[in-house]
């Protein structure tokens, strides 16, 4: 079992951890703030005992408790039950904090607007987010007010919280004032934090919708 120490503490950068496993290149914790890709949210980057990781994988499912295996640029120098420094790219935390709470915001936002639809898709990553979703007219002309609302109610500073279900301990919820999804991802805590986004309609198939979001820095 690898604790998620994200979870607890999304602003950490920088923790140590006991390696419980080892298979050539690859290795697993006893805890990390290094998120593994789920959910649409895209893998930190960082250094595990000073060496780069490649890639970041969950083991297992909802039901049970899951794991994170790292893939290591090359085998380590530690071994099982060593100590080891983990760091994450600082910067790259932030963003994806950041475009993950607005992701979910600008979905509610949407919904409130033009009634619920089927999302067939989802990525965060350090440049932008985007949600892809079935819907038949194109969004390019009601882009400026959307816009403009969700940068109004980011300003006005609202809380943000994440917590764990009270019945699976590996799902999480995520609240900001009457809404609520789950999710696992690491986001802010006040939606002052986000800043400005911006907006953008992308083409991609009659009968679909992607809106790309974008930090206004």
């Amino acid at each position: 079992m690898t604790k998620k120490l994200f979870w607890e503490d999304p602003y950490l950068t920088e923790c140590s951890a006991k390696a419980i496993e080892i298979n050539g290149k690859k290795t697993k914790l006893n805890q990390t703030i290094f998120y593994a890709f789920s959910g649409g949210q895209q893998s930190d980057k960082g250094t595990i005992g000073g060496i780069t990781v490649i890639n970041a994988v969950k083991k297992g499912d909802r039901e049970d408790i899951i794991d994170i295996e790292y893939g290591l640029e090359k085998e380590p120098d530690f071994d099982v039950g060593d100590e080891v420094i983990v760091k994450i790219d600082k910067q790259r935390r932030s963003r994806l904090r950041r475009l993950h709470s607005a992701a979910h915001i600008f979905y509610y936002f949407f919904i409130e607007k033009f009634g619920k639809q089927k999302i067939i898709g989802s990525n965060i990553s350090e440049k932008k987010a985007r949600v892809d979703f079935l819907f038949d007219h194109s969004l390019t002309d009601k882009l400026f007010a959307l816009e403009k609302d969700i940068n109004n109610f980011l300003k006005e500073g609202h809380e943000i919280i994440t917590k764990p279900d009270s019945k699976k301990p590996d799902l999480r919820w995520w609240h900001c004032e009457n809404w609520k999804m789950p999710c696992g991802g690491t986001h802010v805590k006040n939606t002052k934090e986000i800043g400005k986004i911006k907006l953008k309609r992308k083409n991609i198939g009659k009968g679909k919708e992607r809106i790309e979001i974008y930090l206004g820095d």
